[in-house]
């Protein structure tokens, strides 16, 4: 290997050190005092329920690892969300599991808590996968109650969502293995089964403080609202149980005996590793990322066997564009090309950017896979559409927004993956976010932004520079280099793919070895949801 290889892959390392850090820092929840104060109370963390419920604990693809990182300083922090949420396999049956972590807050709501929660609710109803609820809440955070009760995409979502999955069949199980208060006591009483844990499991609309102040009523919580009341005389929860660890069982043993699921039908062979190694992606991605690589080196080592069948790879270059397999899935790939190419004409085009027959190539391409019934994997590292005169006459505009409409018109489902830039329009060409990728990732190395820094930088300093003039104040150079260099720290940390994940522009970051695991676990879960809707563009403009 290269000394330039070498350099990249030493850098990357670093980047995955800091990210199994910052994973591991997540995972303790509230810290370990809290733990300790959980296990003295007979209960299990958060986490460990997950674990004690799942198949194979290697084979869970969490959802919002880094959800509120760096968030709510004021309020001590609230790491993963205070909710815990993923897929993994239960008694064999693919599920999504959303457990609130009583270590943060007492399991309390904050803002991003219910943006999570639909979160986990969406891959549900979109997959059609099963969900586990484990409750452990005291409920909405009071302090930030306008940011969380009363908007459309607020607490009360998620019982709607409830009714909506109970309506399309989707199986709920909750277990009340703690706190659950006020209006997210109708989450488990939504679902299909509501068991609770004798002792420490406790579900009421008010507690005993709210009681007495509102009728004057003395009453202990347990009796209330606990298991024996609810399980005896209100007939609210099903089934009680003497531990946590009993309440987990008996869900197994529902997923035990649920029936078979109506299957999309996307092809799947056996599946095969890649020839290439997949570690050598740590040493193919430069370092800074101005330099060019080679995009199909990257595919080689997350494809079966090294297998990419390339479509037009004489044609609009700066996207690569073909078929392999991950896992044994049938999978298109749509990825930007990172090195600088040359089309037939003789003209240079820049890696990374989309220009006219790049987006004309993708978009036939994307429509191809809907009319193949074969699932869309989407590879950022991108600047954005190509501008100037040359590109504007010759019709950027119409040819991007063609790549958008077959994109965004997809019934096939779409992952989609942030290896490097995804700038601009170039993040909503690629199936960002706002484009209903069923899973949407973050490599270590990704930046999310509406331009580079650089760019973005100079572009708010002489915003900022106009203003300050208008004003009649004079500006020092020496106080523009202070002002770029403010402007520039603030806009990087916003470019940060940790930022995006806590505010879950993306589902995660992980590490590139990941990315094989995750896209089979998402078309597993996307096989159970037949395509409903045909592949229609609309109006495309030619």
């Amino acid at each position: 290997m290269n000394l330039e290889f070498n350099k990249n892959e030493d850098a990357y390392k670093q980047l995955i050190s800091k990210l199994n850090s910052k994973t591991k820092q997540v995972k303790l929840g509230g810290g370990e005092k809290k733990i300790d104060a959980q296990h003295a109370k007979g209960k299990l963390t958060a986490r460990e329920r997950i674990d004690y419920l799942l198949d194979d604990v290697k084979d869970f693809v969490e959802i919002g690892a880094f959800v509120g990182d760096g968030m709510y300083a004021e309020q001590g922090g609230c790491p993963s969300g205070g909710v815990v949420t993923g897929i993994g396999h239960v008694q064999g049956r693919q599920c999504v599991i959303v457990a609130n972590d009583a270590t943060v807050k007492a399991g309390a709501w904050f803002p991003i808590t219910a943006k999570k929660n639909l979160r986990a609710q969406e891959i549900a109803m979109e997959n059609r996968l099963p969900i586990i609820y484990l409750v452990d809440s005291a409920g909405v955070f009071l302090p930030m109650q306008n940011e969380i009760f009363p908007d459309k995409e607020h607490f009360g979502r998620q019982f709607r969502n409830n009714a909506m999955m109970s309506s399309m069949g989707i199986v709920q199980v909750a277990a009340i293995m703690g706190s659950c208060v006020a209006g997210g006591a109708y989450l488990p009483i939504m679902s299909d089964e509501a068991m609770i844990v004798d002792k420490t499991g406790s579900i009421f609309l008010a507690g005993s403080y709210l009681v007495k102040a509102a009728i004057g009523e003395t009453i202990d919580n347990e009796t209330l609202g606990g298991a024996t009341t609810h399980c005896e005389i209100s007939g609210v929860t099903d089934n009680k149980y003497d531990s946590d660890q009993d309440c987990l069982d008996a869900i197994k043993k529902i997923f035990d005996k649920i029936g078979d699921y109506d299957k999309a039908g996307y092809n799947r062979e056996e599946a095969k590793k890649p020839k290439l190694d997949e570690k050598e992606i740590y040493g193919l991605l430069p370092v800074d990322r101005v330099k060019p690589y080679e995009m199909r080196e990257i595919i080689k080592r997350l494809t079966d066997d090294s297998e990419f069948d390339e479509y037009k790879a004489d044609y609009g270059k700066s996207i690569v564009c073909g078929y392999g397999r991950v896992d044994g899935w049938a999978v298109g790939i749509v990825a930007n090309q990172r090195t600088v190419v040359k089309t037939k004409k003789g003209e240079m085009q820049m890696g990374g950017v989309i220009y006219s027959d790049s987006a004309d190539k993708s978009a036939r391409f994307i429509m191809n896979c809907n009319q193949r019934k074969i699932p869309l994997i989407f590879l950022h590292d991108v600047s954005g559409f190509m501008v100037g005169s040359k590109s504007e006459h010759g019709g950027i505009i119409k040819d991007g927004a063609k790549m958008v409409n077959a994109m965004a018109n997809s019934v096939v489902p779409k992952f989609t993956f942030i290896l490097g830039n995804s700038y601009g329009a170039g993040n909503y060409a690629m199936c960002g976010k706002a484009y209903d990728p069923r899973l949407i990732y973050a490599w270590p190395t990704s930046q999310l932004a509406v331009m580079s820094g650089a760019s973005a930088s100079k572009t708010l300093l002489q915003i900022k520079v106009s203003a300050m003039k208008a004003k009649g104040q004079e500006v020092s150079e020496e106080d523009q280099k202070k002002f770029l260099a403010e402007i520039t720290d603030k806009y990087n940390e916003e470019l940060s793919p940790y930022y995006a994940a806590s505010r879950l522009w993306v589902d995660g970051v992980i590490d590139p070895l990941e990315t094989r695991k995750i896209i089979s676990a998402g078309i597993e879960a996307a096989n159970h949801a037949p395509i409903e809707r045909p592949f229609n563009v609309g109006v495309i403009q030619t």
